[in-house]
């Protein structure tokens, strides 16, 4: 291999009661795009802030090396002088000002003292379009989804011409088409001798983009891999620290109880007076079964879900019944009353309070069950409440007086299901419940939907990876547009049946195709 363009000497970062990174090694080429695995709470992001000058040099012992110099950040903009950009997973756009602002953001083209508008948009539009993004230069940003923010910072990014390119889980909220103009984006970038360290959950990625892996475990790597000669089982294994036999462990029902929920020709609008965003909604849910929802993005599988639960939209037709009684309009109370309950896609935004404890999140949704007399809580049976979901979810952290914001990814979720599953619910709807988790809390996610279901609860499962869809599913409807693209049995599971329900082409001529 050729020198490291940025290497990482025995790093060792230690917080209160906690030794993050143990005697880590890293070390990345020119023109590498190198993978950085590992479950929450390995070290990855740790590492990524020691190499982008949050953590700053005299905080950690070891030493940094940028082309064979050492590196002694202070802060980020020391990281950025030396060439190094991180994309992180939180968002650093400002939704009030335009695509092209954020984009130039502290290094707008000038004409002597005053900025110079049109060149600043004639360079946002030629880099929006050279990344395949159909998007005007003066749209505010907070008009934008999700997956689109993601690529605005990416492309700004870019921009900067940086030597080297942190991405950490960039593709999370991206849909299928969005994820290969990024590969093809950063294989552009490899050619250029950009070097890039990329970070995702997301195996067949890494394998699709990456020159080497590197995986950390419990604070420290644990091997360095060339994918040609690695496997994504071998990878698990690393992660881990075991032998995966089986990455989806769907325990199907001998055969599906009772309805739980029924849904007959729902149409929903955004607002009362705007037109139908979902139509001609139908569908059957049994006691002990996994529906799963797919589609592509904007397809209405998160507003289904949502409006189901009450949080969303405005009902224009349709009926829907739940435990066999109508269930018109609900507000997310009577839903939970009524024993459905949502775990959100966006945990953070939606599922948890990040500024206070386990505890407190766990019974949020729960409150009325330890509420006495003259409206207050007893506080010793929600301890001992929040105590058996704490140890059942196997949350990993010294208490649950814990910070839920100090948690990694899978731990957070862990605490957003245990919060909905105290509910005591028998209808429950999981909106991409491994989104940015390891694989090990994939999989205890997994074992928790068998377990559900074994308990004759109906469960909902929304997930925008299609092996995941069909590996825990026992049927699948794939949205299109907002209405139903197409229903499958376990038996009709094939990715090409899938995707062309959810762009809207039958099953037969997915076939013929």
């Amino acid at each position: 291999m050729t020198a490291p363009l940025l290497e990482a000497r025995h790093l060792t970062k230690k917080f209160p009661g906690v030794v993050a990174l143990r005697n880590v090694a890293f070390a990345l080429a020119p023109g590498e795009i190198h993978a950085l695995c590992g479950e929450n709470g390995a070290g990855k992001s740790t590492l990524i802030k020691l190499l982008s000058g949050i953590h700053p040099h005299g905080s950690y012992e070891g030493e940094l090396h940028v082309e064979g110099r050492v590196a002694e950040f202070q802060s980020v903009r020391d990281a950025e002088a030396s060439g190094i950009a991180v994309i992180t997973q939180e968002f650093a756009l400002i939704d009030e000002l335009s695509v092209a602002e954020n984009i130039f953001l502290g290094r707008a083209p000038r004409k002597g003292l005053r900025i110079d508008w049109l060149e600043m948009h004639r360079r946002a539009a030629a880099l929006l379009a050279d990344f395949g993004l159909d998007i005007a230069p003066e749209t505010p940003v907070r008009q934008l989804g999700i997956g689109h923010k993601q690529l605005i910072e990416i492309v700004r990014a870019m921009d900067k011409k940086s030597r080297v390119l942190v991405l950490d889980e960039p593709t999370a909220a991206l849909t299928e088409q969005e994820v290969a103009v990024l590969l093809d984006h950063l294989r552009r970038l490899r050619a250029q001798g950009t070097a890039c360290i990329y970070i995702s959950h997301k195996l067949d990625e890494v394998f699709a983009v990456c020159d080497r892996i590197t995986v950390l475990r419990d604070g420290s790597t644990i091997t360095t891999l060339t994918t040609r000669d690695a496997t994504i089982p071998l990878v698990i294994k690393h992660m881990v620290g075991r032998e995966i036999t089986d990455l989806f462990p769907r325990k199907a029902p001998d055969a599906p109880g009772e309805v739980r929920l029924a849904v007959r020709d729902l149409s929903v609008a955004p607002a009362k007076g705007s037109p139908a965003f979902l139509h001609g909604i139908s569908f059957e849910l049994r006691a002990g079964e996994v529906l799963g929802f797919g589609g592509l993005m904007g397809a209405g599988r998160t507003e289904l879900l949502m409006n189901l639960f009450g949080a969303w939209g405005h009902r224009l037709g349709g009926e829907v019944a739940l435990g066999g009684q109508p269930f018109p309009a609900p507000t997310p109370r009577a839903a939970i009353q009524r024993g459905l309950v949502l775990a959100s896609e966006d945990r953070r935004r939606y599922g948890l309070v990040l500024h206070e404890s386990i505890g407190f999140n766990l019974s949020l949704s729960s409150l009325p069950a330890f509420t006495r007399f003259a409206g207050r809580i007893d506080a010793p049976a929600e301890h001992v409440r929040n105590q058996h979901f704490f140890d059942a979810m196997r949350i990993k952290a010294p208490g649950q007086t814990y910070r839920a914001g100090g948690l990694s990814g899978g731990n957070q979720q862990k605490v957003v299901l245990g919060k909905a599953l105290m509910t005591e619910p028998a209808v429950v709807m999981l909106d991409e419940p491994t989104r940015g988790i390891d694989v090990g809390a994939k999989l205890e996610v997994y074992e928790l939907i068998n377990r559900l279901t074994a308990d004759g609860k109906a469960v909902i499962l929304v997930s925008s990876e299609l092996p995941e869809l069909m590996g825990m599913s026992d049927r699948i409807i794939m949205l299109h547009e907002g209405g139903i693209g197409g229903e499958f049995t376990r038996a009709e599971f094939t990715q090409e049946r899938l995707l062309a329900a959810a762009m809207g082409h039958t099953a037969a001529h997915a076939t013929a195709e």
